[in-house]
């Protein structure tokens, strides 16, 4: 018998050996929860599949460093492609030790990979999640890294991974300045 409870768990200790802290955190452990808690806001009737993607989004993401691949978006995106696979992999294994059957694990290892963004609502969903965490809790830490236009040209790419109800609902939530708020409405 599958058990949602148990999943999260094992996820959550995965993550809770992330060296890096943040709010006094293990990281990865924050970050977790925080998908966790934006995905119950956004989509309340999530499916078990949505809610262990979610959470094990960015499970033992520091095992693989970004510094491990080249400068520049060919680095970037392979080591983001690998990422997908390796959470996918990870978090099918613990969906087995919870009792998930293989049709599962394979089911959210679509959505770790993003397969069929814009096209599989539950895909879509959990980028929807991803871009709202973005928003509410790292937005304003790439705003002070960045200039004025790079973070147009970020919050417009993060924008147009959403849907268009999520593009609505950030604009409904967050406060954003006019520039940035361009970005979602298109």
């Amino acid at each position: 018998m599958s058990d949602l409870t148990a999943a999260l768990s094992l996820i959550d200790t995965a993550n809770a050996a992330d060296p890096t802290q943040e709010d006094g955190q293990p990281a990865a452990l924050l970050y977790g929860q925080r998908m966790t808690s934006e995905l119950a806001s956004l989509f309340p009737q999530a499916s078990d599949i949505l809610q262990i993607a979610a959470r094990g989004q960015h499970v033992e993401r520091w095992l693989l460093p970004r510094t491990d691949y080249p400068l520049g978006k060919e680095g970037y995106y392979a080591w983001r492609r690998e990422q997908g696979r390796r959470h996918a992999a990870r978090v099918g294994g613990i969906m087995a030790d919870a009792g998930y059957p293989a049709a599962d694990q394979d089911r959210v290892g679509v959505l770790l990979r993003k397969e069929g963004i814009k096209r599989d609502a539950e895909v879509q969903a959990l980028e929807d999640t991803i871009c709202f965490v973005f928003i509410r809790w790292y937005l304003a830490g790439f705003a002070e890294k960045h200039s004025a236009e790079a973070l147009v040209e970020i919050v417009t790419k993060t924008a147009r991974k959403m849907s268009a109800e999520g593009r609505a609902k950030a604009l409904e939530t967050f406060e954003m300045p006019p520039k940035l708020a361009a970005a979602f409405k298109n």
